[in-house]
């Protein structure tokens, strides 16, 4: 299948489909039926240097970009996998590369890129709150050389399959801040040490399989050592790894939009009904091909984002246009996939429902559309602030 934008990473996709071709599709069945973890397939990304692509090579890492990063999703998402279980790793490494201090940075880095230590979750969303971060209810008292950690949060992923955990927590209450943004700080939490002595986690069992959590803090210390950046400064810290973050989603749903056109092609085109190929009918064949114009229009957006974060410049704008085009054009491509198979669409055997359901999720996950809709009227058309 073409693609209008020019590839100059084929070097990289052909390394990655060769390890994802380990994995065929009833793996990846297997665990969205069983809603487990795929140990082997992530550490076999692991082992191979992938999940350490933006550690700087002086920490053990590859040194590579947010292009290259993006990729490698794009890649796991398009030979059939989920980057869902392993994609925290990417983005929430840099956090603590950017703002973490030197003796933090030497401490874990080395040990994520090696893979002796997991750093795939992240704990922000709150039950109450949501999206309205700066709202959140979790505290973090300095208490001597420890933080005292009272609170809950919810829809926290992959803990279970994790060693460390960045939290965001309030430091200073609302109502002796200037600004609500104030007063929030990242720590580095040790799950090990912190489950069952300060922290319970409870498992959701969920549409996508996704392994996520709901938590509860109840008087958990961590060291003071272990917070991240300038104390009262965390959500500016966070807010950079979202655009990192939004950006690598887009990629996996770009990913996901490519497996569903692949998938949805070649079953019209093999599918003979009325003595005619399916994919011959314009009812079929156009649905199939607006999905692959859409999903080119969101990768475009998805390169200039990458092209504008590794440059070091703002790509806000350009991270939430490219997350919500490219979730928007994979659930298209999902929905014209499952039709033009009918029936058999909904057949397990046929990875079209595993994939749909995780191609919904990013409707609503790590920012549902409307909030990009009203970032974009606030913050580029200039437009009043519509909450």
């Amino acid at each position: 299948m073409q693609t209008s934008a020019p590839d100059t990473h084929t070097d990289l996709r052909d390394a990655l489909r060769a390890l994802c071709a380990q994995f065929p599709p009833e793996y990846h069945r297997k665990f969205g039926e069983n809603e487990t973890y795929p140990e082997e397939f992530v550490d076999a990304l692991t082992r191979e240097g992938w999940l350490a692509a933006m550690i700087p090579e002086e920490y053990g890492g590859s040194g590579l970009g947010l292009t290259e990063a993006s990729i490698i999703m794009e890649e796991v998402n398009r030979c059939g996998g989920n980057a869902g279980h392993c994609h925290g790793q990417m983005y929430n490494m840099g956090t603590l590369l950017r703002h973490g201090s030197d003796a933090q940075k030497q401490k874990y880095l080395p040990s994520i890129a090696s893979g002796e230590l997991r750093l795939q979750s992240m704990a922000v969303t709150e039950p109450t709150t949501g999206t309205d971060t700066t709202k959140l209810k979790t505290t973090a008292v300095k208490k001597g050389d420890r933080y005292e950690i009272n609170g809950q949060k919810v829809w926290i992923s992959r803990i279970q399959h994790s060693d460390l955990m960045i939290l965001l927590a309030r430091t200073t209450p609302l109502n002796e801040v200037k600004k609500k943004s104030q007063g929030l700080s990242i720590f580095m939490v040790d799950l090990k040490e912190a489950i069952g002595n300060g922290m319970e986690v409870r498992p959701i069992a969920n549409m996508p399989g996704h392994e996520t959590n709901e938590v509860f803090f109840d008087n958990l210390e961590i060291p003071a050592e272990n917070l991240i950046g300038t104390e009262g400064r965390g959500f500016y810290h966070i807010l950079d790894g979202l655009n990192a973050e939004r950006t690598l989603i887009a990629a996996e749903c770009i990913g996901d939009g490519y497996w569903f056109v692949d998938k949805a092609r070649a079953y019209a085109g093999d599918r003979v009904v009325f003595d005619r190929p399916i994919g011959q009918n314009q009812g079929v064949q156009f649905p199939i091909a607006r999905s692959y114009v859409n999903i080119e229009a969101a990768n475009l957006m998805r390169f200039e984002a990458c092209r504008r974060f590794d440059a070091g410049l703002d790509c806000g704008a350009q991270a939430n246009m490219a997350k919500l085009l490219a979730s928007e054009a994979s659930w298209e491509a999902a929905n014209a996939c499952i039709q033009t198979h009918g029936g058999f669409g909904f057949a397990r055997e046929y990875d079209v429902e595993r994939k749909f359901r995780e191609a919904r999720l990013y409707q609503v996950a790590p920012i549902s559309t409307n909030l990009i809709l009203s970032y974009v009227g606030e913050h580029i058309l200039g437009m009043p602030r519509s909450f």
